[in-house]
């Protein structure tokens, strides 16, 4: 009977594991390891031709205009990243704050601060397009409706502000998750220390900067390196309110949609490139499996030093 009960469970447990590995290896996996294996071949269409070695690689990251497209659409990327860590994750660890005080209305406002995550990016996309119309938009109009109308413009129509209107609507859809990350390590904070620290000073700046934010570093450690991830990999939004040129004039170009574009081709451009667009997909991919790794041991040995 032992042996019956374990070889049920050793059944049970195959049963559980084995479906989310395999679609682990067919839908990550495999496309990742193909993506490798595309890269090193000339390409026409979908048909592979000669082996061509690193020659994509070097056509993706030095000849012209690929080596402008690639730094432009590396360059927003960098900007996406810094301004959604101040934007996102700052704003994100006052509201935490703010919700772990108990603030009056704390309660319902875990629940406002994430109800923009759970919804979809296409809704969030096309309701920011709308806030943000020249003529007929929210954020134009009540510009307007307080005396304002010299900063009314058309926000996803100049080169200057197309760019952080979308940041702007990426913060507000995802700044909750961030929020109850930050508020999960904040209410792991024993009660003891916060008593003593009570005793000694009643500045809230000291208990953020001396007590609050080193004990929620483990927070911070997920946080900094899933928005890095994000940042870099970011699509849905740009591709809905700039477009898939990243308009207007390349200034809402990011790694993701140049990369689509360059594998899948575009209305515009008319071109497509498989073995360029997969060599241009793995140096994402190294990028940012390299970067992510720093950070996630960085940050782990600084909290190993807290």
């Amino acid at each position: 009977m032992p042996k019956l009960r374990m070889t049920g469970r050793g059944l049970w447990i195959t049963a559980l594991i084995v479906p989310p590995l395999a679609f682990v290896a067919l839908f990550i996996v495999y496309p990742i390891i193909s993506a490798f294996a595309y890269a090193f071949f000339d390409w026409q269409g979908l048909k592979r031709l000669d082996f061509v070695g690193l020659e994509n690689f070097r056509t993706v990251l030095f000849v012209e205009p690929y080596r402008s497209w690639t730094l432009n659409a590396f360059k927003n990327n960098i900007i996406v990243f810094f301004a959604l860590m101040v934007l996102q994750n700052g704003l994100g660890f006052i509201l935490a704050y703010a919700l772990w005080r108990e603030l009056p209305g704390a309660r319902f406002h875990r629940i406002a601060v994430f109800l923009p995550v759970v919804l979809s990016t296409i809704i969030v996309a096309y309701l920011f397009k709308l806030f943000y119309h020249p003529l007929f938009g929210v954020v134009n109009l009540s510009l307007r409706s307080v005396g304002l109308d010299g900063l009314a413009q058309p926000w996803l129509g100049q080169s200057g502000t197309a760019l952080w209107s979308i940041i702007a609507a990426q913060a507000w859809h995802m700044v909750g998750f961030p929020t109850l990350v930050f508020l999960a390590g904040m209410q792991r904070i024993p009660g003891e220390i916060l008593d003593a620290v009570r005793m000694e000073t009643q500045s809230e700046w000291v208990k953020i900067t001396k007590i609050v934010w080193p004990l929620v570093a483990p927070s911070a450690t997920i946080v900094f390196t899933l928005l890095f991830v994000g940042a870099f990999n970011w699509f849905e939004l740009p591709y809905i309110m700039g477009g898939l040129d990243g308009s207007p004039f390349g200034s809402t170009d990011v790694l993701g949609l140049y990369f689509y574009r360059t594998a899948f081709g575009n209305v515009s451009a008319g071109q497509q490139d498989f073995g360029l667009g997969s060599a241009l997909a793995v140096l994402i991919f190294l990028f940012i499996a390299a970067v992510a790794t720093v950070i996630t041991v960085r940050l782990r040995a600084r909290e190993i030093q807290i």
